[in-house]
């Protein structure tokens, strides 16, 4: 499906992993053109030598926001500012957040629904989840949702379908995705794209070895 674009996680357990800059070499090598990485994990000069990889080969960048308090959640957009990635994923704060996006050029996807806990846990029904998918993605300055859907205790297809339907506006499938039976789902709802990060780096994807290259020519060929 066109624009089911595969953004390739620098992260375990949702936090960015030491390797993450050789990591970046062996993503780009593939071919891989979404990369993103979380604000916690490495040190934030690192982080800025991942980000300047990242787009040095011609990648789009993602920065996801995993702190749940305000003041983190705040301290995280600063550096994704601060850094100058494309996109910010995730968070719960938006009214917070917006004016501090404003004029960056920035793209914003907060999560949908109710998040809790870390690693992060979608909580909520379908019907509740897709009520706040619509009220955030009203908002001017959210570009699209960062959708947990895969760490919900809902039907994940019903949830997908529910979601777009809410909003015309991109979705991303973020967590816990490791099949390509999820990736197929994700096709088939409309979202605009998948994140893979644990699944790749700890070679639980469905491939011809556990190596991390073999395993990111194995989401290519399912997406």
């Amino acid at each position: 499906m066109a624009g089911l674009d595969f953004i390739f996680m620098l992260t375990r357990h949702d936090r960015t992993v030491p390797e993450a800059i050789d990591h970046v070499a062996t993503a780009l090598q593939a071919g891989i053109r979404h990369i993103g990485f979380k604000d916690i994990g490495l040190p934030f000069g690192e982080l800025r030598t991942v980000h300047r990889l990242i787009k040095a080969g011609g990648a789009a960048s993602y920065l996801e926001v995993v702190s749940l308090d305000r003041a983190s959640e705040i301290a995280s957009v600063r550096a994704a500012i601060d850094l100058g990635v494309d996109n910010l994923l995730g968070g719960t704060h938006v009214e917070d957040v917006l004016p501090l996006m404003r004029g960056t050029g920035i793209r914003y996807y907060p999560f949908a629904g109710r998040i809790s806990g870390h690693p992060s846990i979608l909580e909520g029904s379908i019907a509740e989840i897709a009520d706040s998918a619509r009220a955030i993605a009203n908002r001017d300055g959210v570009n699209g949702l960062d959708l947990l859907a895969y760490r919900s205790q809902t039907d994940v297809e019903a949830l997908l379908t529910a979601v777009r339907i809410a909003t015309d506006k991109p979705v991303l499938v973020a967590g816990s995705i490791d099949r390509p039976e999820q990736i197929e789902a994700i096709r088939r709802s409309g979202a605009a794209g998948f994140t893979i990060g644990t699944a790749a780096l700890e070679g639980r994807f469905p491939a011809s070895s556990s190596a991390l290259r073999a395993q990111l020519d194995a989401i290519i060929a399912c997406h």
